[in-house]
């Protein structure tokens, strides 16, 4: 026999009384090791292929560190005081900015442009995604054996052209004033693609209604897309500038298998230059500090890039 308590009286307490759990409360309690076993895997790869290799380059920058020697040496801040007077590390590091400067520009620009083009509704809207993000797709290796072809000096497409409209052949990778341009065109035509899908996918995100009350209020298209479109893309715009300008000073790949650095070291950046004075050199203390110079300031840029967005917002 059960009884029921009146009306308006408290809840039922004591040994027999039904047990009730809160709204995040369940009959057992879950063991924190069940979640350290999902993340263990992740943290021992973490460990293992990035921390400890962070750690044991940075302990080797601050030595005699060398693939030609067995014995290795602790040498403080020698490497680093080496590094700040190489005249070497300064050309290249002013080459890896030149490239930046000459590369980040044209690639937001020429993505914002084909995002738009693509989003003003032209026809074919397939066939122009495909077109502007296909090269995207490609290895290193490919991009640059389709523009090793087209800058060969004699048969190569670019000088054909030229000599069509009545100009002098140009040493496209052979000439110190032109060689890092021309492997900025390849960059910018390979790496395009995806900062137009970031374009892209902002634009198609974009309220309409401010765009229509422009036009209903008789405001042209030109008028429209830069007082109402390019304000509302600032945020992205700060987020492709800054991926881009971290891409571009991280460049190595087309640069080493085009041109090695040449010609005269005119192409050569910062990581080419540790690589050959790591494995070519076999100075791997010395590589280390000079690549640990560098990431910093990779982290300064950021920093700074951060700071200028967020006080614009």
């Amino acid at each position: 026999m059960t009884t029921t308590a009146p009306p308006g009286a408290g809840p039922r307490t004591g040994p027999d009384a039904p047990r009730t759990y809160g709204p995040h409360r369940t009959g057992r309690r879950r063991s924190p090791r069940s979640g350290l076993a999902f993340v263990l895997p992740f943290l021992l790869l973490f460990v293992l292929f990035l921390v400890w290799p962070v750690v044991q380059g940075l302990w080797m920058s601050f030595t005699d560190s060398s693939l030609a020697l067995r014995d290795t040496a602790f040498v403080g801040f020698d490497n680093y005081a080496e590094a700040f007077g190489d005249p070497d590390v300064w050309s290249s590091l002013g080459n890896t900015v030149f490239f930046t400067a000459v590369s980040s520009v044209p690639l937001v620009l020429v993505a914002l442009a084909m995002a738009l083009l693509v989003h003003s509704g032209i026809a074919g809207q397939w066939a122009w995604r495909l077109a502007f993000f296909a090269p995207y797709l490609l290895p290193v290796t490919v991009v640059t054996l389709i523009w090793s072809w087209l800058y060969q000096p004699d048969l190569g497409f670019a000088n054909q052209l030229l000599g069509a409209l009545g100009m002098e052949p140009v040493g496209w990778l052979a000439d110190e004033s032109v060689a890092m341009w021309s492997i900025a065109a390849l960059t910018v035509w390979w790496t395009v693609g995806f900062n137009f899908l970031l374009y892209l996918a902002a634009l198609q995100s974009l309220p309409t209604t401010f765009d229509e009350a422009a036009a209903l209020d008789g405001a042209g298209a030109w008028r429209r897309l830069w007082s109402i479109t390019l304000p509302q893309l600032r945020r992205t715009t700060a987020l492709v500038a800054m991926l881009q300008i971290l891409a571009s000073l991280k460049v190595f790949d087309q640069i080493y298998i085009l041109t090695k650095g040449g010609p005269g070291g005119s192409t050569r950046p910062v990581l080419e230059y540790v690589y050959d004075v790591g494995f070519t050199g076999y100075r791997l203390g010395y590589a280390s500090a000079v690549s640990y110079l560098f990431f910093a300031l990779i982290v300064i840029v950021s920093l700074v890039q951060l700071r200028l967005f967020r006080r614009e917002d």
